[in-house]
């Protein structure tokens, strides 16, 4: 059982605007999953060409819908989900400003937060547990590092979105190390320092949609790129009526090949989304991943609708169809699920 809210309010004369998003979840399985956090707690202030955000953000980047590469700022939250869309709320001062080109955004982090992951009763982890009470950090300022962060956006000739961002501090992705030295074998989370350039593109020409996301990093005397991009084209009015469809493809790329730390080193995503376009808001999302190295293969169904004035049910359908031994993806290979939630707007 989980319990999000939002509470927002102006503060003072200025319309300065104060938001507290709290989330809790409670699972009598797992107890690495009973957690809680503030996904946002800031105050907003606005200031003719500026805006600035203090205390607990979470900021989205990216434009592909199958992985977002250049999406740094905030840490997974990977107990609630392995798509990576669930985050934790990040301490930071961000300040943005609005030229007539475009945006320019610009983050100091002062305080990091660790991924969370699975306990040894939990679902959707790998063979040996992760040890998240004894990490590691390259950094002798551990989770107290300060990072830094900044990114400019504008549109150019009308249709095409472009976004360049950096990025320097603790990587959100830690690498994991075996540890033998106790009776039980374990993962020890190691954070290291990375310093990412990242680039999102998204052109709109007519009923296509271009997407790319594109990042080079360097970290642990390592140095690699990675890439994920593809289309949507759309088909409105399907068959007449007021709904639309869309064919998605997406490829992803990792110049680390095998040694990638995801499993989307060389993978194909094709899908389709049906968007109703009703009063009840209905759509659906599904897709397949197929991995053109090896034989592996997994399916994801999404799907949302709202029920009254109040009501949005939500669900999803994950299915590990075909895993091959050497794929990141193996110990996932039994963990079809089925996800059922239901919320309540007030």
């Amino acid at each position: 059982m989980s319990l999000e809210a939002e509470y927002s309010r102006k503060v003072g004369k200025s319309g300065n605007t104060l938001t507290i998003t709290p989330f809790a979840r409670i699972d009598d399985f797992d107890q690495a999953r009973t957690h809680a956090d503030f996904r946002e707690f800031k105050i907003h202030i606005s200031k003719d060409d500026w805006e600035w955000q203090l205390g607990l953000i979470k900021v989205f980047w990216g434009v592909t819908e199958t992985q977002h590469l250049v999406d740094i700022i905030n840490q997974t939250d990977q107990v609630e989900n392995i798509d990576g869309e669930d985050k934790l709320g990040q301490p930071a001062i961000h300040a943005t400003w609005y030229p007539d080109w475009g945006t320019m955004e610009f983050f100091i982090l002062p305080g990091f937060r660790e991924r969370t992951f699975p306990g040894v009763d939990g679902r959707l982890r790998g063979q040996l547990p992760v040890d998240t009470d004894n990490p590691s950090y390259e950094s002798s300022d551990e989770e107290q590092h300060v990072d830094f962060a900044l990114r400019a956006a504008g549109t150019v000739k009308d249709d095409w979105d472009v976004g360049l961002s950096l990025f320097s501090g603790t990587s959100r992705d830690p690498q994991l190390i075996l540890d033998t030295s106790q009776p039980r074998p374990r993962l020890i989370p190691r954070y290291h320092q990375l310093n990412q350039v990242g680039l999102d593109v998204q052109a709109t020409l007519e009923n296509w949609l271009w997407k790319l996301e594109a990042v080079y990093r360097d970290e642990a005397n390592e140095s690699y790129s990675a890439a994920a991009g593809g289309f949507e084209y759309s088909f409105y009015g399907l068959a007449g009526g007021q709904s639309d469809l869309g064919v998605l493809m997406e490829y992803h790329t990792d110049s680390r090949d095998d040694d990638a730390s995801s499993p989307f080193q060389n993978d194909l995503f094709i899908g389709g989304r049906w968007t109703m376009n009703d009063a009840q808001s209905t759509d659906f999302l599904a897709g397949g991943f197929f991995d053109l190295d090896n034989d592996t293969r997994s399916f994801r169904i999404e799907s949302s609708r709202r029920i009254g004035q109040n009501w949005k049910i939500t669900a999803e359908l994950q299915i590990f169809d075909r895993i091959d031994t050497q794929d990141l993806q193996f110990p996932l290979r039994n963990d079809d699920f089925a996800l059922i939630e239901l919320a309540r707007y007030f």
